[in-house]
């Protein structure tokens, strides 16, 4: 099989996908037909927890099927989870898709990996995505993220805009993909006070069934219990249960850091956009776009791609004023990009 250890710069860079990815709703689709015959419908997408409308992670693969759809000019399809899901179910949804003619199909989300690892091999004439997992097969594209690269600039940010040298993480899921967000974050923390701030951790639950990325009064209690213990900036990775730790953020007026994508821009978060200081960027809208642009280009991607710092795959939002304002900040999250895009700074993921 093709492997590619990095994504060609046909990606749309963090800083210049700026979709707004606001739309809420259920299952969606512009496909009229449905009839499997040869014609290919173009870019259907999965969603992981929380759906459609969580101001993050799956709005913006929404964003870059959006983009997806008016540069080519093509149907699509966004599919739902439902609550209390199997594999079996994944597989199912996946299958139907591909069966109808979507090309390519993305799910969106490691919960994908088994179902997209039966189906795949059914369909070969079909490229199949996955995000944030890797999948074996010569028609699977992996779509993974630095994420704990964009994490350590948003613990350098959260070190020099504490007051009380003691800040926040809220985790959604304790899992691997979870914890390279939180090691991330504690070394910029740690690297840029010297040791001086003090990282608060806290995960939601021990699985997603328990609803560690889909409940907002999780996210909220946890965020809550942290600036009691005088955290005044709070990073959450932890899907729609981040809305609730940028509100609890918001009440106790510290700052709250947001995650995936630009969530100062989020519609429905504009009530808390203030003490939304940054956002660790992850282009999920960029990498499904890239993934559907391979496709239409007749050239479809395959193999591990690789979204990270060199590629602007992760960054760090600069949408509030007030991040300017802050002594030393810029300045040093530019000083920490050169040294991971250069090699001098090594981020951890665990």
């Amino acid at each position: 099989m093709r492997r590619i250890s990095s994504l060609t710069r046909v990606a749309v860079g963090v800083a210049s996908l700026a979709l707004a990815a606001t739309a809420c709703g259920s299952t969606s689709s512009d496909a009229g037909n449905g009839d499997g015959d040869d014609k290919n419908l173009g870019l259907a997408i999965a969603y992981d927890i929380g759906g459609k409308g969580d101001q993050s992670f799956n709005d913006a693969a929404f964003a870059g099927l959006q983009k997806a759809k008016d540069e080519f000019g093509y149907e699509t399809a966004d599919i739902e989870p439902t609550e209390g899901e199997t594999d079996a179910d994944k597989e199912q949804r996946l299958a139907s898709l591909a069966k109808q003619g979507y090309n390519p199909v993305i799910g969106v989300g490691f919960a994908y990996g088994p179902a997209m690892e039966a189906v795949a091999k059914d369909y070969p004439d079909t490229t199949f995505g996955i995000v944030d997992s890797v999948v074996e097969g010569d028609n699977v594209a992996s779509l993974v993220f630095a994420e704990e690269q964009a994490s350590y600039l948003a613990g350098v940010a959260a070190a020099k805009a504490t007051k009380t040298n003691t800040v926040g993480f809220v985790g959604g899921v304790d899992i691997p993909l979870i914890h390279k967000f939180e090691a991330g974050y504690k070394q910029g923390v740690e690297d840029t006070s010297g040791g001086k701030v003090k990282v608060l951790s806290q995960y939601l639950t021990q699985t997603a069934e328990e609803g560690g990325f889909s409940s907002p009064d999780k996210g909220k209690a946890a965020a809550e219990g942290q600036i009691e213990k005088k955290a005044d900036v709070v990073y959450q990775a932890a899907g729609l249960s981040g809305q609730g730790v940028i509100e609890a953020a918001a009440k106790a007026k510290v700052f709250a850091i947001g995650v995936d994508s630009d969530q100062y821009k989020q519609e429905a978060l504009a009530a808390y956009k203030e003490y939304i200081l940054t956002s660790a960027l992850k282009d999920v809208g960029g990498a499904v776009y890239a993934l559907a642009k391979s496709v239409e280009d007749g050239k479809p991607l395959a193999g591990t791609q690789t979204f990270d710092l060199k590629v602007n795959g992760v960054g760090l939002s600069e949408s509030n004023p007030q991040y300017a304002k802050i002594a030393g900040l810029k300045d040093a999250v530019e000083k920490a990009k050169e040294g991971i895009t250069g090699g001098r700074i090594k981020v951890r993921t665990e």
